[in-house]
């Protein structure tokens, strides 16, 4: 038998301390969900936005670049693309939104200046390389806030998953424990109270 169960004055200060803890931890995992809540659609607002922007891009960028394809050859076009370098500056920070690492992209582009000469290419090309370095620019910022709603969600999960152990299982025990010490404090009062009524009726005798 659990002896915090004792029905003592010490037990039921113990437990009253006990439930007001669990339900401060409610609280506050309530109030940490809505903000995470709040942040995530925030950031399924902007993905949103984005991706119907690269959706565009995309397309721009390919009608242009088979334009390109078809005045210059597919072979030429193929060629300068190997001219194309690696990006390398993007780097990768976090900041943190109520215990959540959440992804900062840093991002330097290198500008609009070609890496190809002018009098082989024509300017359709020009124009398929500026839609298609606003494509790499806009999937950086749309993964940046997809990680971070995968992390925010994964976050709203375990913290729904906790309130609601403190809501259906802690907070009822201990308001039933406490309840149940009160009780038995009470009846044992109760019949000291008797007790001594009895004792000095007799005593009066």
């Amino acid at each position: 038998m659990n002896p915090n169960t004792f029905p003592t004055k010490g037990n039921l200060i113990l437990a009253k301390n006990s439930l007001a803890l669990a339900r401060q931890g409610y609280d506050l995992m309530d109030k940490k969900r809505n903000i995470l809540m709040r942040e995530i659609m925030g950031l399924i607002s902007q993905a949103s936005d984005i991706q119907g922007e690269i959706d565009k891009t995309f397309r721009e960028a390919y009608a242009l670049l088979q334009k390109a394809n078809i005045e210059m050859g597919i072979h030429l076009v193929e060629e300068i693309s190997f001219s194309v370098p690696v990006e390398e500056s993007v780097r990768i920070k976090t900041r943190s939104v109520m215990g959540t690492e959440i992804p900062l992209v840093e991002y330097k582009p290198k500008g609009q200046i070609p890496t190809y000469a002018f009098y082989s290419t024509t300017h359709s090309l020009d124009e398929a390389k500026i839609a298609f370095e606003k494509v790499k620019d806009l999937t950086i910022r749309l993964s940046m806030i997809e990680n971070a709603a995968v992390r925010l969600a994964t976050n709203i999960k375990k913290t729904q998953k906790r309130a609601n152990a403190l809501k259906n299982i802690t907070i009822p025990m201990y308001e039933s424990l406490t309840k149940s010490i009160q009780n038995a404090l009470e009846e044992k009062d109760r019949e000291e109270f008797t007790r001594l009524k009895v004792i000095k009726r007799m005593q009066g005798k």
